[in-house]
């Protein structure tokens, strides 16, 4: 496990507080049931590596899972308050006295975008897939003569270099190594790339869902900080309709703050299973709206239950299992919770900048096996 629990500091500078979970208001939330099958799915997915940093015992976790195989969900409350323990997340001041400063919720959402399978006016902007030369960094991972900051190379003749940032590659950087899955307008394949997953309508009335399969690792920037600074529009109301209509009406100048965030996204194309279920996130598990939590992977492994108490009304509380995680998501108290697809997720998502409480659920420890009694007797 990545870092002391009881009252003690974990990465990324928190301290965690025990806390009697009956006495959060509002907890479970009004469907801890739905929590409790977002719980099982990433108990059925392949482990995937995570950073040594982050906290939660993989071991204790698989306890976990063993446990809930027999749970119903009219047993959800109760698995939640007695396989787990329950830890606020604070900040630790400089006095050494921890502060109950709360954290930060956004949320985000899968959208779905009109796309053609061949470029065509209007759909100018290729989604392409992941390069053979990409090479992803693990969490925590390093390589030499690479900016730490980077999370992926590219692969050549002479070893690894860093990976063409958006500029580059919409000007060509990646030669034929640039293969498009399909073509969008170019506002939409940005918030393609900012959501890191969407479903797409083709032109020739097919359906599919556009999958992450990797980044080239350079610096995220947010376009919305970047539209405020230079006073296109106000942060007040500063909605994702209104900034991607913004886009769209000023196309020169979109196209110029768009090529600001370095970073870019690689697709792969994939069924839709269950549209009830969003894509799969980090964690290798299809994304339950309002219950599946985007974390920093480095701080926290997936799998782990979270609190969210809400900042006024204690009705808005909900618990929200790790599983997904975003180059903008960083720090012990923040998140990004999935809110669902389509246009009115989008506008949920839009409007959640919450100030709200972090509350992590850590697997009780395994017991260990009692010791075999000696044998008596001839």
């Amino acid at each position: 496990m990545g870092g002391a629990v009881s009252g003690g500091a974990v990465s990324g500078g928190a301290v965690l507080e025990a806390v009697d979970a009956a006495r959060l208001p509002g907890f479970p939330g009004p469907d801890p049931a739905v929590a409790l099958d977002a719980f099982r799915r990433t108990c059925a997915a392949p482990p995937v590596a995570m950073a040594a940093s982050a906290t939660g015992s993989a071991a204790d976790l698989a306890a976990a899972c063993a446990r809930v195989a027999a749970v119903t969900s009219d047993g959800a409350a109760a698995f939640f308050a007695t396989a787990f323990s329950a830890y606020r997340i604070v900040r630790p001041a400089a006095d050494g006295l921890a502060e109950r400063r709360t954290g930060f919720l956004t949320g985000y959402f899968e959208p779905e975008l009109t796309g053609s399978p061949v470029a065509a006016p209007g759909f100018t902007a290729p989604v392409l897939a992941r390069p053979g030369d990409l090479v992803s960094l693990e969490p925590g991972e390093t390589r030499p003569g690479l900016d730490p900051a980077f999370r992926a190379a590219r692969r050549t003749e002479t070893g690894l270099a860093p990976y063409p940032d958006r500029a580059a590659i919409e000007d060509g950087a990646l030669g034929e190594a640039a293969r498009p899955l399909l073509w969008l307008h170019p506002v939409d394949l940005f918030v393609l790339q900012v959501q890191g997953s969407g479903r797409v309508r083709l032109t020739d009335g097919r359906v599919v869902r556009v999958l992450y399969d990797g980044r080239n690792g350079r610096p995220y920037t947010s376009i919305g900080k970047l539209i405020v600074t230079e006073g296109h529009l106000p942060l007040d109301g500063l909605t994702l309709a209104r900034w991607t209509g913004w886009l769209r009406d000023n196309p020169g100048t979109a196209r110029r703050l768009m090529r600001r965030n370095e970073s870019y996204i690689f697709f792969k194309l994939a069924p839709i299973d269950d549209p009830a279920l969003g894509p799969p996130g980090a964690a290798g598990v299809p994304l339950s709206p309002g219950h599946s939590l985007a974390v920093d992977s480095t701080l926290w492994r997936y799998g782990l239950p979270f609190w969210l108490e809400g900042s006024d009304d204690p009705a808005t509380g909900r618990l929200a299992i790790a599983a997904d995680t975003g180059s903008a998501i960083v720090g012990p108290a923040r998140g990004d919770l999935y809110l669902g697809t389509g246009d009115a997720a989008g506008v949920a998502a839009g409007n959640l900048r919450a100030q709200a409480g972090f509350v992590v659920l850590l697997p009780r420890p395994v017991a260990p096996a009692a010791p075999s009694a000696a044998p008596t007797g001839p």
